[in-house]
């Protein structure tokens, strides 16, 4: 198996810096446009055969170092009693949203059923992929779900979410409790279907104060990785617009922090620690730059990384639809390249 991923994870030695990329199944490919003109993403991602297959089209493509399991950050919101759809053109749309006490004691607790399609997708995946890579299980932090949930769908404010945690902290806490139940749960089965890592997506949480954070997210997020530490499998903990969150991330846990775009690769790791490894943190626009501006900005990163073991090459969040493919797969060899030890 080609583990430089793991390896990575574990801050061991490699022959050159691992690269994978959030979203490196997604509709800048054109085999995945093909597929997702046949089927919707709730379809695809219920469907292992379909999941599976999707997953495994950037590893066919391109020299990459690790399989990301194709699936949904708000999957689970369904079997805990939340009404989701993927409106066109809009996003993803919670018909239900989470507002009140109330609706907060309806949600169902799990421990991962109800998604066992996922579980599915992955034995499938770890099958066909035979070795080649390791495969990464993923879902949504509490905060970033909760905000979901309570939002009813994207927001650029957080208003209703903020007026829960400040005006009725009771029931935010509840809330956060019952979706780290749900994550731990669902992680868990990921991991013992053969998930080999996984990775934490705290897409929103950026949109908070480092004393917000520490109150209202850091207890529950520390229940998911004391809660899976047992598993032994590598765990990534990704956020976007954290710089003023990083050493409260490390504080509530992950092997691996994930760093963005907006802090640089060497001051992101030395408020992290460099006891943990760390993910990042190619801008995902610079995809779209004339290739030499793309490898003046993988070089910079890799000469602040300073051959440190623990660092994994990836974005500061997903690969965008319009991507040009030759530029991903210049970036891939561009980094393998430059970074032989």
């Amino acid at each position: 198996m080609n583990d430089r991923f793991l390896r990575a994870c574990r801050r061991e030695p490699v022959d050159c810096t691992p690269v994978w990329f959030m979203r490196q199944a997604g509709r800048y490919m054109a085999e995945y446009r093909a597929l997702r003109a046949k089927h919707s993403i709730l379809e695809m991602c219920r469907t292992p055969e379909l999941a599976a297959q999707v997953t495994l089209q950037p590893i066919d493509r391109f020299p990459l170092d690790a399989a990301i399991i194709f699936a949904d950050i708000l999957l689970p919101l369904e079997p805990m009693g939340m009404d989701l759809e993927f409106a066109q053109g809009e996003g993803p749309v919670i018909h239900n949203p989470i507002r009140d006490r109330a609706s907060v004691d309806r949600l169902k607790v799990g421990d991962g059923d109800g998604l066992d399609y996922v579980a599915e997708a992955i034995r499938l995946t770890r099958r066909a992929l035979d070795g080649k890579v390791p495969l990464i299980g993923f879902a949504g932090a509490p905060f970033t779900l909760a905000s979901y949930a309570i939002e009813g769908g994207g927001s650029r404010n957080y208003l209703h979410t903020k007026q829960m945690m400040y005006g009725d902290p009771a029931s935010w806490h509840k809330l956060m409790d019952k979706f780290a139940r749900v994550i731990t749960g669902y992680l868990r089965r990921q991991i013992r279907a053969g998930a080999q890592a996984v990775q934490l997506f705290d897409s929103w949480v950026g949109c908070l104060s480092p004393g917000d954070y520490e109150e209202y997210v850091l207890p529950h997020v520390q229940v998911i990785f004391e809660g899976l530490k047992r598993e032994g499998v590598p765990m990534i903990h990704f956020g976007t617009g954290t710089t003023a969150l990083l050493r409260l991330m490390r504080e509530a846990g992950g092997d691996v922090i994930g760093l963005d775009w907006r802090v640089r690769l060497d001051d992101g790791w030395a408020a992290v620690g460099h006891d943990r490894a760390v993910q990042g943190n190619l801008d995902p626009l610079v995809l779209f730059a004339p290739l030499p501006e793309i490898e003046r900005r993988v070089e910079d990163i890799l000469r602040r990384a300073g051959g440190r073991p623990g660092h994994i090459f990836n974005l500061g969040h997903g690969i965008l639809p319009t991507t040009p493919v030759d530029h991903v797969a210049a970036t891939i060899d561009m980094v393998h390249k430059l970074s032989q030890r």
